[in-house]
């Protein structure tokens, strides 16, 4: 004897595609009710979606549907087709077992003889979630390969944050200037000495948003700011505009790759310039392209050494051997002279060093949307639409805005005259720091006159930051 449901609930859904086919909502409810009045059963109500997909469960007569299960006011659902709950097996298969007879009601589909009140109908959920998983990883599958593809093609995967100093619009990388001034910030400190917890309080307080030191980090780590797109740890060339150049990159990399070892020593080294050895990380072998490290009183070639594996170059390397104190004396003394020598400072900044990658006309073009939007502003506080207190505080945050990015249109990283005020200003302390200082300062104030500093037996070649 068939079971009688006392509440029963119809449920209809078409998508525009389906309206030329035969489930118009018309037919769907005339089939329902005929197959509940063969049935003897009572309909409670009929829930209806039209225009609806059956890709994904975000459709308002499924939800009211769904918080009247809830509420125990249904025995049983039916519909006409099983793709009219869901076109995904996967869906189904959840809104079957977990939202239906979790709650006590059974589900009849009648085109398939598909009910969960019978025996046949309860083996049918463990057909469909087989077809469920092999249907999610074939979306896994073509995910995945899609995402690969789009890496290789070189664009970036996307997603609700893009890294600092893009937007993504119309899925690409679009450089945002105001925050890419920020980056190369950012990059430009750390590479002059500065520590990444003083990096990241200087930053919060100059432009806000920089709130931990784990940013600031990601943001020296990350290959999308020399044009990289990643994806499953595999680096493809992409096709956005870079922030930095490779080579502020790639010193960046060795100096936080010098952060890793020092921190093996001890866990208070937090920065590659708490360091026991004042010239460590900038030594570079000339004969091999191996580091120099600093161990029982010498300066060795990594190759030479053969202390870790990894970082060797050559084993045949043969170069030379630097007693540390005699090293650091030599070159603190090539410090102190060029602070001496004023005329040799001149002959040092040409027009051929690397040139910023600052956009002028984007930061130009920034400018011009700054005046707008402050224009736009005052107007509304004219006609009174908007607190002042509000249009203040939004016109305060756009000028500074815009302060900013005259300040780096007048000052690029690429005018001679500031770039050596910035060297000379340094050299100025080397007094106070290199005679002075503890090894942490010393440290910091070597990295910030000295990119490298390359050894070929007896051959020192100083490549100054310049």
């Amino acid at each position: 004897m068939t079971k009688k449901f006392t509440k029963a609930a119809c449920y209809i859904r078409v998508s525009t595609e389906n309206q030329l086919e035969n489930y118009s909502i018309e037919e769907q409810t005339e089939r329902l009710k005929a197959y509940c009045a063969a049935k003897d059963w009572n309909i409670y109500k009929i829930y209806t979606d039209g225009g609806y997909s059956g890709g994904n469960i975000y459709r308002p007569g499924l939800k009211q549907m769904l918080e009247d299960i809830h509420e125990r006011k249904l025995d049983v659902i039916i519909v006409y087709k099983l793709d009219r709950l869901s076109r995904s097996q996967k869906d189904t298969l959840m809104l079957i077992e977990d939202e239906f007879l979790n709650n006590g009601v059974e589900f009849v589909s009648m085109n398939e003889n598909f009910d969960t009140s019978s025996p046949f109908g309860r083996a049918m959920i463990g057909i469909l979630s087989v077809f469920a998983q092999l249907e999610k990883d074939q979306i896994t599958e073509r995910f995945t390969m899609g995402r690969i593809g789009r890496s290789k093609a070189g664009y970036y995967h996307g997603g609700a944050n893009p890294p600092t100093g893009y937007n993504y619009i119309n899925g690409q990388l679009v450089v945002d200037e105001y925050k890419a001034l920020q980056v190369r910030e950012v990059f430009d400190r750390f590479l002059s000495g500065y520590s990444i917890n003083s990096i990241q309080r200087y930053m919060n307080i100059k432009y806000g948003g920089w709130t931990s030191h784990t940013l600031i980090i990601n943001v020296l780590r990350n290959n999308v700011y020399i044009g990289k797109v990643k994806f499953k740890k595999v680096a493809y060339d992409g096709v956005h505009t870079p922030i930095v150049s490779a080579s502020v990159f790639n010193r960046t990399q060795e100096l936080l790759t010098s952060t890793k070892r020092e921190a093996r020593k001890t866990i208070a080294q937090k920065t590659p310039f708490r360091a026991s050895y004042l010239l460590s990380s900038l030594i570079v072998c000339d004969k091999c392209g191996a580091r120099y490290s600093g161990n029982h009183g010498y300066y060795k070639c990594y190759s030479r050494s053969k202390s870790d594996a990894k970082y060797v170059k050559d084993p045949n390397c043969k170069n030379k051997n630097w007693a540390i104190d005699k090293l650091d004396d030599l070159i603190i003394g090539e410090i102190e002279k060029l602070s001496q020598d004023p005329c040799h400072i001149d002959s040092m900044f040409t027009d051929d060093k690397d040139q910023s990658f600052v956009d002028v006309k984007s930061l130009n073009k920034r400018i011009k949307d700054i005046d707008i939007q402050i224009s736009k502003l005052i107007d509304l506080y004219q006609v009174g639409s908007i607190p002042i207190e509000d249009i203040t505080n939004r016109v305060n945050a756009l000028k500074q805005e815009k302060d900013t990015l005259v300040e780096n249109l007048r000052t690029p990283v690429a005018d001679i005259g500031a770039r050596k005020r910035k060297f000379v200003a340094l050299l100025s302390e080397f007094d106070d720091v290199l005679r002075g200082g503890a090894i942490e300062e010393r440290r910091m104030f070597v990295n910030s006159v000295i990119k490298s500093i390359v050894v070929n037996d007896e051959s020192i070649n100083i490549h100054w930051r310049i």
